[in-house]
């Protein structure tokens, strides 16, 4: 009863916002939220599809989010089984090439240069993938559920006349699907609601991802009339800005399901042992 009643709390500022999406503009500036749309209005969603922009910045986070995804997992995956292999030429200088990050940050400064003026990576969404491509705590939670491996599986492949490539492909990372996945959701996330990066490095409107066009439009609302087209003569300002919202953070809550069931396994074992 108690875990269902905090549910229902957590979810109330939720459902409150996809309400207040399909509230009319003149009720909602003057009553503010409320949980049932009164009256019933589409026309913030209706100006918010009528141009190419929010098509444009979902391109755009589509793209951030799967391709940095992908190379986030593949790295972090080969980073964490060097390390966790204890390998004598590699390992412990791959650990404190990991572990400094998490204590010291050479600062903004140096990024910007380093994907300005050396990677050449201005508008480019390679320049919002970069920066978070691998997270250390994330390297190290890898870790930990590598190390919980046995080892005597390692030694018969060996003793079979597998190489260490061959066991990380065909046998360590069938078996590491719950932390895969973990992380997978982890990076995703954090991809999906990137907008400070594209800030730096994104000036071209039509590269712009979601998170960007909904900071620009929070942030300054003549935004939101530049944002459709400029066609209609009155925007829903409240009204657009909670449907960008319901459109922008509907996908990745959709995702969670799916990575639900490797959720908590790859979290426990990952944390049990480090």
């Amino acid at each position: 009863m108690t875990v269902t009643l905090f549910a229902l709390f957590c979810l109330v500022p939720l459902w409150m916002i996809v309400a207040g999406s399909f509230t009319d503009e003149s009720v909602l500036s003057l009553r503010g939220y409320s949980l049932l749309p009164d009256p019933f209005s589409v026309d913030a969603y209706a100006q918010l599809f009528s141009g190419r922009a929010i098509g444009r910045a979902y391109l755009a986070t589509l793209f951030i989010t799967g391709v940095g995804t992908v190379l986030s997992v593949a790295c972090t995956a080969g980073l964490a089984w060097v390390i966790a292999r204890r390998l004598r030429p590699v390992s412990r200088p791959l650990t404190a090439f990991t572990y400094l990050p998490m204590l010291f940050s050479g600062g903004l400064v140096p990024i910007y240069l380093l994907v300005t003026q050396v990677l050449h990576l201005r508008d480019s969404w390679f320049a919002v993938i970069l920066p978070h491509l691998m997270m250390p705590f994330l390297v190290f939670i890898t870790v930990a559920f590598f190390q919980q491996i046995p080892t005597e599986i390692m030694e018969s492949a060996h003793v079979d006349g597998a190489g260490e490539l061959r066991i990380f492909f065909r046998i360590v990372l069938p078996l590491a699907k719950p932390i895969l996945a973990v992380i997978a959701l982890f990076y995703a996330v954090t991809y999906w609601n990137e907008w400070f990066m594209a800030i730096l490095f994104i000036s071209d409107p039509d590269k712009y991802p979601l998170q960007l066009l909904l900071q620009n439009l929070i942030a300054n609302v003549t935004n939101a009339t530049v944002l459709p087209g400029g066609s209609a003569p009155v925007v829903p300002v409240y009204q657009l800005r909670l449907a960008l919202t319901v459109v922008t953070i509907g996908p990745i809550i959709l995702a969670y399901p799916f990575a639900q069931r490797y959720f908590v396994k790859g979290l426990t074992l990952g944390a049990t042992k480090g």
